[in-house]
């Protein structure tokens, strides 16, 4: 199996705290891995150990055939990342703060406006960053993190409090960076941007991993199947739901749709909260 990182029963904890449970999981080059999961569950710290900013407790981390530590440069230099906390200097402009962080790279002949055009920000590009909006900063964080053109890229809630366009424009950069072969790990816990972005997902609750998989056989095995119709009829409107699995379903769907009565028909399907919340027991908003 071709992987680009390969974690095995990672644990890490603030003393009494365990933050990470033994978890094990692996990331394939042009792979979104969407780790799910509510505030406090473990992402974050997941994250800092995969980047070398944490030593875990107990396990291994390999990225791209290395052992990765915050002491191997050379593994280092293939990764970019974007926490939730800004690092960003806020006395410097955009273009200052992109053209830094490539010289640390020893990137030669950087194309800065390029890269500011991609983020939308290249109207601001000389304004210090101090005056930018928190989504245009996240925007300039995304930036940053693919100056490098990473082979493994980390993204620790990209899109928390953003207005939708700042929130498209990132998920559009995160779709870029898998298809030109970078694996992309995205902590979230909002469930619609791991359904819509990832390839795989992973469910982390309380420092444990209860599952990792696609959406669509997460939503297989856990969910159910329905069709719902609704029908109206004068000033009365009603609804049925119809499971696909019942012995008569394509009987009843077939007999409502020969009514008079239907105004719209959908299938529906269990939505990655209403699964995530079946296994651990837990919302993703708390």
């Amino acid at each position: 199996m071709n992987t680009a990182l390969l974690a095995a029963n990672l644990s890490y904890s603030y003393g009494d705290l365990k933050a990470v449970r033994g978890i094990s999981f692996h990331l394939r080059p042009g792979e979104i891995l969407g780790f799910l999961g509510p505030n406090g569950a473990g992402k974050s710290t997941t994250i800092k150990m995969l980047t070398g900013l944490l030593t875990p407790d107990t396990g291994s981390i390999h990225l791209l055939g290395n052992e990765m530590s915050r002491d191997n440069p050379e593994a280092q230099a293939r990764i970019g990342v974007c926490f939730e906390e800004k690092n960003l200097y806020l006395n410097m402009t955009g273009r200052e703060n992109l053209k830094f962080f490539s010289r640390l790279f020893g990137i030669k002949n950087f194309d800065t406006d390029a890269l500011l055009r991609k983020v939308d920000l290249a109207h601001r590009a000389d304004d210090r960053v101090s005056k930018y909006s928190k989504g245009m900063r996240q925007r300039l964080m995304m930036a940053r993190a693919i100056i490098n053109r990473p082979d493994v890229l980390f993204l620790d809630e990209p899109t928390e409090g953003l207005d939708p366009v700042s929130s498209r424009t990132i998920r559009n950069i995160i779709m870029e960076q898998a298809e030109r072969g970078a694996a992309v790990l995205l902590t979230t816990h909002d469930m619609w941007e791991a359904d819509e972005l990832s390839d795989r997902v992973a469910f982390l609750n309380e420092g444990t991993l209860f599952a990792v998989d696609t959406p669509d056989n997460l939503k297989m095995k856990y969910g159910k199947r329905s069709v719902k119709v609704r029908l109206g009829s004068g000033s009365h409107v009603r609804e049925e739901t119809i499971e696909l699995a019942a012995a008569d379903a394509g009987d009843r769907i077939r007999e409502l749709i020969n009514s008079d009565n239907v105004m719209t028909i959908h299938t529906e399907e269990a939505t990655l909260e209403d699964i995530f919340i079946e296994i651990t027991g837990r919302g993703l908003d708390v």
